[in-house]
């Protein structure tokens, strides 16, 4: 996890007022859970006006032109996700309004945390081991079973 890169991200959204939720790994670190991770997972609420706040924020850390490419319809269509590669990085940040059928927006609960002096929207841990318990990937279910013993979370 690039600490500082996603400190900055997150005080960026959080200054341009972007409703967010953190989840995947980097939640897990905020969580008090350490895992290795390459990027930010980042559910945004799907309107317009967020979304130009979320472009707005991004482009107040990285000014990249790149980034004028990022649009509403990205984030509102049939394949709400965008992976957004900062230039000359090893990082990079996946954006998503909805992630299938499974999880919108709207249907996560989350909590508000201090990052290093900034106040961050974190999913839950509920919710973080819901995401995770049944997918394929062994390394999201060893985090769903973390997150179970860590938080005595049930199913």
């Amino acid at each position: 996890m690039d600490v500082a890169t996603t400190r900055q991200v997150l005080a960026a959204l959080e200054s341009h007022g972007v409703k967010y939720v953190v989840f995947g790994a980097v939640a897990l670190n905020l969580l008090g859970l350490a895992r290795a991770t390459e990027d930010l997972d980042l559910f945004v609420a799907p309107n317009v006006e967020n979304i130009h706040r979320l472009r707005a924020a991004l482009m107040s850390v990285f000014n990249d032109p790149q980034l004028e490419e990022l649009t509403p319809e990205d984030l509102l269509g049939e394949y709400p996700a965008v992976e957004y590669n900062p230039p000359g990085l090893a990082f990079h940040i996946d954006i998503l309004t909805r992630l299938g059928d499974a999880f919108a927006f709207s249907d996560l609960k989350s909590r508000r945390i201090d990052y290093q002096g900034t106040k961050v929207s974190v999913v839950s841990p509920q919710t973080l081991y819901e995401m995770k318990k049944d997918t394929v990937r062994l390394k999201d279910r060893a985090d769903a079973e973390a997150l179970r013993n860590a938080f005595d979370l049930e199913d």
